[in-house]
């Protein structure tokens, strides 16, 4: 590989310089500003400097339309997705609205030939402060989107978090509803961990994975010789909680008899063994999950209503992930560095194309589809960027027909800024700070899908 590197010291920051020749020259001038200067003549060893050193700032040439058109979507995609690229361009290049609009987009800013060192040296700076400030940035908000393991930074799980906070301050029972994978027994555990019992026991059951006939055994106990095998007493999963919390997850799937002996338990406080006489006296709390329409099995006579009413005190809904677009990025980055540890090959982060297609996916698996999809990604992917087919979204289809993943990612920009505007009443200074950007980056979206904040909110 042919690539000009600069001796350099632990102190001093580094920097890519994409060109189509080597510049001893450009080399000699960055070093005198205090940078250490990677030269790359193409995209592989662009990929791999950035591989392999702690890249912050990056120059590219720009010698025409056609390069900043199809080399500059491509660099950004493939090299580090967080920095900051300075685009180095002849004053004739201006003249082209094409390399204009690929510079708008994917650079940080521009500098035109012949290079006026003491400018580029100031916006040098000024790139490497802003990735540095979004760095931090990002670090102090990804340890605010992880509070009791609810990771997200949207306004609907910050009311979850805000909620489970709440009722974690109560005895009342809870119902927790929403759809498969968007973490119901995670919001149970941390609503129980929060509250008085939280180092007491807390008992997780599966409704729905017991069979008919056990589940009175499981639910109650059973004394020695009740049943045929039954050589000994066995305290049942109500009474293993006492003093704590009993999760009882797809309570929809309660067989109508054990509803019947489930709502006396919570009654009377006290629970009865199979094949026993003697109550014991029970002190639990009790929070329930469900992914059906309680009210309508209420409705249908498949779920009693006395039951769901005293159930459904406190009730905690839990969004699906399609209707929080802004927090797949931070979900799938959070998984990511859970699981780093498993990668095989060099794997570094996601490119855009990956993060465009994640968020137009419908998730139907919520986060919990998200984590095996990063998971599974980082142990087969065998590039540094994750890609759209390691997560097993190339199929992607938008509105029943294959688009292109430039096309993917334009309508992904444009309605998750729509989204996001509307949820800000449009507001643009709140909005450039949920989507993770600076106003002239929200601006620059606005122009160029000509979005109307005040007709977004409309939308």
């Amino acid at each position: 590989m042919n690539v000009e590197k600069k001796a350099h010291s632990n102190c001093r920051r580094s920097l890519i310089y994409i060109a189509a020749k080597s510049q001893p020259e450009m080399v000699r001038r960055l070093d005198e500003l205090g940078w250490n200067t990677f030269i790359a003549e193409n995209l592989r060893q662009a990929n791999d400097i950035c591989c392999n050193q702690n890249i912050s700032v990056g120059l590219i040439e720009i010698s025409d339309p056609e390069m900043a058109a199809k080399f500059l979507p491509q660099l950004v995609n493939v090299v580090e997705s967080d920095l900051n690229w300075i685009a180095l361009i002849s004053p004739l290049q201006l003249q082209y609205s094409e390399t204009l609009h690929t510079i708008s987009q994917f650079c940080y800013d521009f500098v035109t030939t012949p290079i006026p060192f003491d400018r580029l040296a100031v916006t040098i700076g000024r790139a490497h402060g802003m990735r540095m400030l979004v760095k931090k940035k990002n670090e102090i908000d990804y340890a605010a989107s992880a509070q009791f393991g609810i990771i997200g930074s949207s306004n609907a799980i910050k009311t979850v978090r805000h909620n489970i906070a709440t009722f974690a301050a109560s005895d009342a029972p809870v119902l927790i509803v929403g759809e498969t994978g968007t973490g119901k027994e995670l919001a149970a555990s941390a609503i129980h961990a929060l509250s008085r019992r939280g180092k007491a026991p807390l008992v997780a059951v599966n409704c729905g994975a017991l069979q008919a006939s056990l589940i009175q055994s499981e639910l109650f106990g059973y004394e020695k010789g009740a049943f045929t095998g039954a050589d000994r007493r066995v305290i049942g999963k109500l009474e293993a909680a006492n003093t704590g919390t009993i999760f009882l997850d797809e309570i929809g799937e309660l067989p109508s008899e054990q509803q019947v002996n489930l709502l006396r338990v919570l009654q009377e406080h006290r629970v009865q063994r199979v094949g026993g006489h003697a109550e014991v006296k029970l002190d639990l709390r009790v929070i329930a999950a469900t992914n059906a329409d309680l009210e309508q099995a209420v409705q249908d006579g498949r779920f009693r209503e006395d039951l769901y009413y005293r159930l459904n005190v406190l009730l905690l809904s839990l969004p699906p992930l399609r209707d929080r677009i802004e927090d797949i990025e931070i979900l799938a980055h959070y998984t990511f560095k859970t699981y780093f540890h498993e990668r095989i090959k060099n794997v570094r982060d996601f490119s855009q194309d990956a993060l465009t297609a994640m968020r137009l996916h419908t998730w139907p698996g919520n986060v919990r589809e998200l984590i095996n999809r990063v998971r599974r990604a980082l142990i087969t992917c065998e590039r540094p960027l994750i890609g759209v087919d390691d997560l097993g979204l190339d199929s992607l289809v938008v509105n029943g027909a294959a688009r292109s993943l430039n096309d993917a990612r334009s309508r992904a920009e444009y309605e998750l800024a729509c989204q996001i505007l509307r949820q800000t009443g449009g507001n643009v200074s709140e909005a450039a700070r949920r989507l993770n950007v600076t106003r002239a980056t929200l601006y620059r979206l606005i122009r160029k899908y000509d979005i109307s904040p005040g007709a977004a909110v409309l939308h």
